[in-house]
């Protein structure tokens, strides 16, 4: 049997992706994981004129990419709302080359709004974490079996389980329990580097995949997450409905220190170039002290390399964590302030008042430029609620943070299914009309200013004077496109140079990083001009702060 699993992503290195090809390709043996990637229709001008990130993609390739896929008999899709559109195009024309290709579309969009996705021409949907779903589903369709009983799925009474089916009914099975850290712990390691990975490339068709491809989408970086899983209950995320599904959700779940460290090595086996690891977990800095200790001990001793930590909340920044994490190779986080309004920060139901906010940036700060490449925050812009008042807030707050920093600027994505976009609607809000990329930057002033005080803390009085020109998204103003371009560009030169400093090229894609390494550059500079914090001494360690988090340990022990 002939089965894929294919990924419709913003790059390559998906992490949910990468596990699931990893543990399919456990049951199935010979299953190939195709990647079909929106990264390489971008360019500089793109990025620097902050345009978003909407490929525009035409038949012709769509028509390569289900050719390439259509002589399956099994087929995984797996992708994020905002390429849900490329993916249902394929699976059509993967349908009408070859009808009785069994298809299943799984990821995040599925779960977030399962009754749109189960409308594409497939045959089936998975709504919840997909390994042991996709185990029992797989056993029972290889043998014949009635399948359409397995939990996390949908299937559709017309698909190829037809005769097993309840008539013209949709069925809608209920949820598994949620992956425990001791089943986590069995996983295999994801997916990086495996003969049976291939990519997408105009003209071309689906390619092995090789170490270009990987520098072409990550530089020097590997991408992973060790946690599972958010305390907070934001309206904009797509949390909220992993929650409503299953309330366990909140808990953070993650296998040992070990299994990540050796999941590290294993990738390095294969690419030894990789120099940089980022953390993608939604809460790592929530993980309790002592767990973060053994990891740090074991990162420290036996790989040596620097790491970043996303997805940082404000409540759990802590110094004693960032002394330990630091001491271990942790030099970059990136932390989530979205507004500097109290109001917005109610509306989005985000338990982090500005006073917290400033906090956490005073111990960031202090670990920077000494330790750390400046901490990059989160802020999100051209909400249609926001008043003028909201938007100084944010400006004003962002004044007043610590420095060095850098920012992540975002205009507003809501994504449906989730609590905001449920408010949104009841205020009147037409979210079509806000349905642009989420890296579409109007150059407002008050964007602009965003990309100014990333780079420079003007004089009071002349911020002042430019906090005149601010005004909320939704009132009528002048657009700066010219001076957008010159302050884009010159905010994102900064950032990058701020990587290369430390040789760092996990955010500059490209072969430039390979060849540094190569002639043995990044690991000299590491080793002899990074800088980092001694070992914090253990008798000082700060209380837990706790904020309503349940983190589930390995050893099946509940930290509450």
């Amino acid at each position: 049997m002939r089965t894929r699993m294919v990924c419709l992503e913003d790059g390559i290195t998906s992490c949910g992706f990468r596990k699931m090809a990893a543990y399919v390709a456990q049951l199935q043996p010979g299953t190939e994981s195709c990647y079909i990637s929106t990264e390489r229709y971008r360019s500089v001008k793109t990025a620097v004129r902050g345009m978003g990130d909407k490929a525009v993609i035409g038949d012709e390739q769509v028509d390569e990419m289900a050719q390439g896929l259509a002589d399956s008999d099994l087929i995984g899709f797996s992708s994020m709302t905002g390429y849900a559109d490329l993916t249902r195009r394929v699976i059509k024309r993967v349908r009408e080359i070859n009808p009785s290709v069994y298809m299943i579309w799984g990821g995040i969009h599925p779960i977030i709004q399962p009754e749109d996705a189960i409308l594409a021409d497939v045959d089936a949907i998975c709504t919840g974490e997909g390994e042991f779903a996709f185990e029992e589903f797989l056993a029972a369709f290889k043998e014949d079996r009635d399948y359409t009983n397995t939990k996390n799925f949908w299937f559709k009474p017309d698909g190829h389980g037809s005769s097993h089916g309840n008539g013209d009914q949709l069925i809608k099975n209920h949820f598994l329990a949620l992956m425990s850290p001791s089943e986590m712990e069995q996983l295999p390691f994801p997916q990086y580097g495996a003969d049976s990975e291939k990519i997408y490339l105009p003209g071309q068709g689906f390619v092995k995949m090789g170490v270009e491809d990987y520098l072409l989408n990550d530089g020097l970086g590997y991408t992973t997450l060790w946690s599972i899983g958010c305390p907070f209950h934001c309206s904009y995320c797509g949390n909220t409905k992993f929650i409503a599904n299953d309330k366990k959700y909140k808990r953070i779940r993650h296998p040992s220190a070990r299994y990540m460290v050796d999941q590290v090595k294993d990738a390095r086996e294969r690419f030894p170039h990789l120099s940089q690891v980022s953390f993608h977990d939604d809460s790592f800095m929530a993980i309790p002290y002592g767990q973060l200790e053994e990891f740090a001990e074991l990162w420290h001793d036996e790989l040596k390399l620097p790491f970043a930590v996303y997805g940082v909340i404000p409540n759990y920044v802590r110094q004693d964590k960032f002394e330990l994490l630091s001491w271990a190779g942790m030099n970059r986080i990136r932390m989530g302030i979205q507004s500097g309004s109290k109001n917005m920060l109610d509306f989005y139901k985000r338990p982090t008042p500005p006073e917290k906010i400033l906090n956490a940036g005073k111990v960031i700060a202090s670990f920077a430029p000494k330790y750390h490449i400046p901490a990059a925050y989160d802020i999100i812009m051209d909400n249609p609620i926001e008043t003028r008042d909201d938007v100084k807030s944010t400006l004003q707050l962002l004044y007043m943070m610590d420095r060095p920093y850098t920012l992540f600027i975002y205009s507003l994505k809501v994504i449906p299914n989730t609590g905001l976009a449920t408010a949104m609607k009841e205020r009147g809000i037409d979210l079509d009309d806000i349905d642009e990329s989420y890296l579409a930057i109007p150059p407002r002033a008050a964007n602009l200013m965003l990309y100014l005080i990333a780079m420079w803390r003007p004089p009071r009085w002349l911020w002042n004077r430019l906090m005149g020109h601010v005004r909320a998204s939704s009132e009528p103003q002048e657009l700066y496109p010219r001076l957008g371009l010159i302050l884009r560009t010159m905010y994102l030169s900064k950032r990058v140079l701020a990587h290369l400093r430390v040789m760092d090229f996990s955010i500059t894609p490209g072969k430039a990083g390979y060849y540094a390494w190569k002639v043995g550059l990044v690991g000299l500079w590491q080793k002899r001009f990074t800088r980092r914090p001694a070992r914090p001494d253990r008798t000082k360690k700060q209380p837990e702060v706790k904020v309503g988090v349940q983190v589930i340990s390995p050893d099946g022990m509940r930290d509450e």
